[in-house]
């Protein structure tokens, strides 16, 4: 394991850890010295099949060490190495880009010399990010109070117009949803429809109408705050004060041993002979007893 206790000039060896424990050991396999060696390869060349080579080894057996359940120590100088290996990579990225890059110059399909060449994006992309503050002239920081201005200016009309592009797909999308509902509504009256006998949908039409007559009228018929009929009406209006409207229509229950229901409690209609002025079911009588 690395140590961090004791100081150093210099960050501490990545090499300083606990290699892997092998089963078995092989002069040819991965030994504690090769497992070093390995590191300080990657931390070197910053790829892992070069460092690999570098140990007469695999980059296979190399990712299956680092995967191995001892191998806490393995994979974090592994880490390390890496880490060294971009610090590598930004080295060799700043040498091309001050000395350039030595390419062969061709005459016939023979090499007559050579032409250095500079890449002067990969100097301006150091730049950029060695000196941020100094060298990206597009920046906001670096630009003059006019720049700033017009940038700001355009970022709120780019915010006006992005909040109206999620408002209008907000609204778009409710009017889906609302359409699809009514789609599967649809679909489901359909199926009720199909299943009807043509009886049931005769009273199922007829209830329909009722329904729109009933409410064209003004009579709804439903909660306790509905209006009432007519007729409903003018009962209750005939009805003496404190006593509620009696109804000649309701019967209570039937009696044992009796076939038909008895009459409501109150005034019995006494019966009477029809004369020849009575008509029966818009007959009128003649000269009968009835």
């Amino acid at each position: 394991m690395i140590d961090q206790s004791r100081p150093r000039p210099y960050a501490p060896a990545i090499t300083e850890f606990s290699p892997v424990p092998r089963q078995c050991q092989r002069h040819d396999g991965w030994t504690a010295d090769r497992q070093r060696r390995f590191i300080a390869a990657l931390a070197d060349l910053g790829s892992v099949r070069a460092a690999a080579h570098a140990v007469n080894m695999t980059p296979e057996g190399a990712y299956l060490l680092r995967r191995h359940p001892q191998g806490e120590e393995f994979r974090a100088a592994w880490e390390a190495a890496l880490a060294l290996g971009v610090q590598r990579l930004e080295d060799v990225a700043m040498d091309r880009a001050l000395n350039g890059v030595e390419v062969p110059v061709y005459h016939f399909g023979e090499i007559i010399g050579t032409r250095r060449v500079y890449n002067d994006r990969l100097l301006m992309f150091l730049l950029r990010n060695r000196a941020p503050t100094r060298f990206a002239a597009d920046s906001v920081p670096n630009a003059d109070a006019a720049t700033r201005s017009h940038l700001e200016r355009l970022k709120r009309e780019w915010r006006k117009e992005w909040e109206a592009e999620q408002a209008g797909g907000q609204a778009e999308s409710s009017d889906a949803v609302i359409l699809s509902i009514n789609a599967k509504l649809e679909k489901m009256r359909e199926r009720e429809s199909a299943a009807m006998t043509p009886r049931t949908r005769a009273l199922w039409e007829a209830w329909q109408k009722a329904e729109a007559e009933d409410r064209a009228a003004g009579r709804t018929g439903y909660g306790e705050g509905a209006e009432k009929s007519a007729g409903e009406a003018d009962r209750e209006e005939e009805a003496p004060d404190g006593d509620p409207p009696t109804s000649t229509d309701a019967a209570d229950p039937p009696q044992p041993g009796s076939s038909h229901p008895e009459p409501v409690e109150g005034p019995r209609a006494l019966p009477r002979l029809l004369t020849d002025g009575d008509e029966v079911l818009g007959v009128p009588r003649q000269g009968r007893v009835w």
